[in-house]
């Protein structure tokens, strides 16, 4: 491992990047997320459009157990209409654990392709991480998305003038002058809460990400050694497969969540 192990952490911890509109953009983040994307839509969608009533393919009664888990999910946390928040909750469940599922690929699958390819001279100067979800800009992405569906779902409960007079009224409810005076206080308070949401969903999938994938990095370095060989063998399957409870209970939390955001700004204070 030329350089090191600290040399090979740094290599993979670099995003290939290109500039849009004078601004970075990481391009190995956006075109993995945007494949994994499509796959969803295309599997989930093939599947639904050749649903019968009779008895399912194997492919059909796991779509179909995907969609119940996460329909009896919601309406265990949601008592409003569905229609709209089962299939969101779908799609970010099945998105996030396509995104984290990506950490389970070789660290160095990319370079040995670019390498069998190109070359290794390229290959040392190629940049290209697979979890999307281990970039602070894709949680952010999602949970901000996140963040204005529960803004709209707000006004659509209450109106704009109900979700203005919450934000300025609770939680501390006053009558007279004291209303009043309270309101900057209210403000400030709702604000926080409402900006506290996206970041703690962002922050928390982007730690257990970012910290598995360093994880997997450290425990390559183990394997550059015929004296730690066997061990690193030993140590990367055991994290593989204590991995795969953290990729689908994260996705769980980021889901789970969601829908009880969703749920609390529908709610009257």
């Amino acid at each position: 491992m030329a350089g090191g192990l600290n040399e090979y952490i740094k290599h993979h911890l670099t995003h290939n990047v290109t500039e849009v509109s004078g601004q970075p953009f990481h391009f190995d983040t956006w075109a993995v997320s945007l494949v994994l994307g499509l796959i969803f839509i295309l599997w989930f969608g093939f599947y639904a459009r050749k649903a019968t009533a009779g008895v399912p393919s194997k492919g059909q009664a796991f779509v179909e157990m995907v969609v119940e888990f996460i329909d009896g999910q919601v309406k265990d946390t949601f008592h409003g209409n569905r229609n709209s928040v089962t299939p969101l909750a779908l799609t970010i469940f099945m998105w996030v654990v396509f995104m984290n599922t990506m950490d389970l690929i070789p660290l160095d699958l990319p370079g040995t392709l670019v390498t069998a390819t190109q070359g290794a001279e390229v290959a040392e100067h190629s940049y290209f991480r697979l979890v999307p979800t281990a970039d602070l800009n894709t949680t952010f992405a999602l949970s901000v998305g996140v963040f204005f569906i529960l803004i709209g779902h707000a006004i659509s409960a209450k109106g704009v003038g109900g979700f203005g007079k919450e934000l300025a009224t609770a939680p501390f409810h006053a009558h007279g002058f004291m209303q009043i005076v309270l309101i900057p206080v209210n403000l400030l308070m709702n604000v926080i809460e409402w900006l506290v949401k996206p970041i703690s969903l962002a922050m928390r999938l982007f730690g257990n990400m970012y910290g598995g994938e360093l994880v997997f990095m450290l425990i390559a370095g183990l394997m550059t050694s015929w004296a730690t060989f066997v061990p690193g063998v030993i140590a990367n399957a055991a994290w593989g497969i204590f991995h795969i409870l953290i990729i689908l209970l994260q996705a769980f939390i980021f889901m789970i969540l969601t829908v009880v955001y969703i749920a609390g700004a529908r709610e009257h204070h």
